[in-house]
């Protein structure tokens, strides 16, 4: 049976910093990069906030980079999905997808949050060609341009609101005539010349275009829920503003998990409720949920085990 020092579920900035971190304390670290290796940013096209890559940087790329540097110094990855973990023995015993066994002194979660989606016909195909879930990673690239923020609570009051800063027009697409909203966020956006709302409507389809061999959003086509008419609007990006739902289910039942499903870490640290269990990223973040704040929030994670190891492996 394997047995490592750490083992880290799930990879990302959050997991590959917490790797990255563990690894140089001369600590065996094993990475469960699970079903999407690299997280969220690997179906990013370009990141232009991360620092230090002055012209930016694309998502895959960078995970990769983070990957290498976290195994320079001795990480481990294997693409595994990690499906049950025992936290009531010591060392922990971590199932995979293989019915496999692998033992840990300590565990860190990066299981990351995903970004709800309509499921809508071309919403995969455009997602980082016009169609985003985060309008603080990619509002920029609308500088001039008409885009659609698509939900009808807080994030898509906040995210319209915000593209307002670059985009021409924002328009509010919701389902309902009535908000999920605070009634100071729908006031606030309400206030926004530059918003526009489009109400009791859905998104059905996507639709694009390839130029050159880019893909790129065109348009929308939107059903008015009481006529049940469809009717396409030119569209240069359109924001996915319904919640995320973070990646716990595995938790549940062990650790402190919130109403929506973010792991509760002890005040301004990693630690869960679960001695030798640490959680950092977007599992546990519901705030920023930024690649920067998860690989801050990963290297807190690394360095916190590393002192509660040593502190337990000398008591």
């Amino acid at each position: 049976m394997t047995h490592t020092d750490i083992a880290i579920i799930g990879s990302g900035p959050a997991g590959f910093t917490a790797a990255l971190y563990a690894s140089r304390a001369n600590l065996g670290v094993i990475i469960f990069e699970g079903t999407q290796p690299g997280g969220q940013l690997t179906i990013t096209t370009d990141v232009e906030n991360y620092p230090g890559f002055e012209h930016g940087i694309m998502g895959p790329e960078l995970m990769e980079v983070f990957r290498k540097q976290a195994h320079r110094f001795g990480a481990i990855s294997r693409y595994e999905l990690i499906t049950n973990i025992d936290a009531s023995t010591r060392p922990f015993v971590l199932t995979n997808d293989k019915a496999e066994t692998i033992t840990a002194d300590a565990v860190i979660v990066a299981t990351g949050a995903t970004a709800k989606l309509l499921g809508a016909p071309g919403e995969q195909e455009y997602m980082g060609f016009g169609v985003s879930a985060c309008a603080t990673c990619d509002g920029f690239f609308f500088r001039g341009l008409n885009v659609f923020v698509i939900g009808g609570g807080d994030t898509a009051m906040e995210e319209a609101n915000y593209l307002t800063r670059f985009a021409e027009t924002v328009t509010i697409v919701h389902r309902r005539d009535d908000f999920r909203a605070s009634k100071i966020m729908v006031e606030r956006a309400k206030s926004n010349p530059r918003i526009k709302f489009m109400l009791n409507a859905v998104v059905d389809e996507y639709v694009g275009t390839t130029i050159n061999g880019m893909k790129k959003l065109t348009h929308l086509r939107i059903r008015d829920v009481q006529s049940n008419t469809v009717s396409d609007y030119a569209a240069d990006g359109a924001f996915v503003a319904i919640g995320h739902q973070p990646n716990t289910s595995l938790f549940s039942g062990m650790l402190d998990i919130d109403d929506v499903g973010y792991i509760i870490t002890q005040g301004k640290s990693s630690y869960t409720n679960v001695p030798g269990i640490f959680a950092c990223g977007d599992a546990q973040d519901s705030v920023y949920r930024q690649a920067i704040t998860a690989a801050g929030s990963g290297c807190m994670a690394a360095i916190d085990a590393e002192r509660w190891l040593e502190e337990t492996r000398h008591a």
